[in-house]
């Protein structure tokens, strides 16, 4: 009953944090698609203190009603004027308010690179859009081979639609697995490692070519969870989570990682698969080590 209790109040608190912020959010997001020139960034600066305000709100309410203790490590230094590529282990819905919890205001508010057709979202779709999310148009290899002309647009796009981040610092998240991690889906594809599922390459190698000049470093993010099963987000909620280790590398990007073309060049795409697959051999280690610790 105690946790009944606690997940519903945590959840109409955090519902009535978004249902309050997100209309003045929207109505900024308008008056940036009508302003011109300098007002148009102080609309886009207004839309990303909304955001933040409205992660620091729900940080508080963790705070203050459930009892999860953030366990952080290398979080020292961070810093706001930076731009980073971040790549995470993804297990479960708690990731996203993890992530919220270690690094708002620490770092340039999230970036996710979103599918050209979920701007058509109501309302979501304009708050994306406001939020300066890149929208990616991506091609499949069959479609390119019956339209090779379009080869390599969908690269020009996205660094078209990136190009307002060389006017401010950036996080661009990325989760390499695609999909969250369960034994099951490591088991179904053959996963060479035990904690995680293969990575995918493909999306941090186009993340690199299009923003690679503007990215100073890398954050690999590793989280874990106690217990051999990932808990949920009413388990968050609810006040049954009762850590989470959130583990932070800084590590530099090599340049030669983005100047090369991945689709095309065989040798060049080899070696981003192989920096890719050590990536994940490192946290695939660390994940253990944690969770031996996690079990003392």
């Amino acid at each position: 009953m105690r946790r009944l209790l606690t997940g519903s109040l945590v959840t109409l608190l955090l519902l009535l944090n978004t249902l309050v912020l997100i209309g003045p959010l929207l109505v900024f997001a308008l008056l940036k698609l009508v302003l011109p020139g300098r007002y148009r960034d102080y609309a886009s600066w207004a839309v990303m203190w909304i955001a933040e305000t409205w992660a620091e709100i729900d940080k508080l309410i963790f705070a203050l009603c459930i009892p999860t203790r953030w366990d952080v490590r290398g979080a020292a230094d961070l810093r706001l004027d930076t731009s980073y590529l971040m790549v995470s282990n993804h297990q479960s819905w708690v990731d996203i308010p993890a992530l919220i919890q270690v690094f708002n205001r620490r770092i340039p508010f999230f970036k996710f690179f979103l599918k050209k057709e979920l701007i058509w979202v109501p309302f979501l779709g304009l708050a994306w859009w406001a939020l300066d999310y890149p929208f990616m148009k991506r091609y499949s290899k069959a479609f390119l081979e019956r339209h090779p002309h379009l080869k390599g647009q969908d690269l020009e796009i996205t660094k078209a639609a990136c190009e307002l981040f060389k006017r401010q610092p950036v996080t661009v998240v990325n989760y390499l697995e695609g999909t969250r991690f369960t034994p099951a889906k490591r088991d179904a594809q053959g996963s060479p490692f035990r904690h995680l599922l293969k990575p995918k390459a493909g999306g941090v190698a186009f993340v690199l070519a299009a923003l690679g000049e503007q990215l100073d470093a890398l954050l690999d993010v590793t989280l874990v969870y106690p217990g051999d099963t990932a808990p949920g987000f009413w388990d968050l909620v609810s006040g049954a989570v009762p850590r989470v280790i959130v583990d932070i590398q800084v590590r530099a990007l090599d340049p030669a990682l983005w100047r090369g073309d991945y689709e095309n060049d065989p040798q060049f795409r080899h070696s981003v698969q192989d920096w890719v697959n050590q990536l994940w051999h490192d946290k695939d280690a660390r994940i253990e080590q944690l969770r031996q610790e996690l079990r003392r």
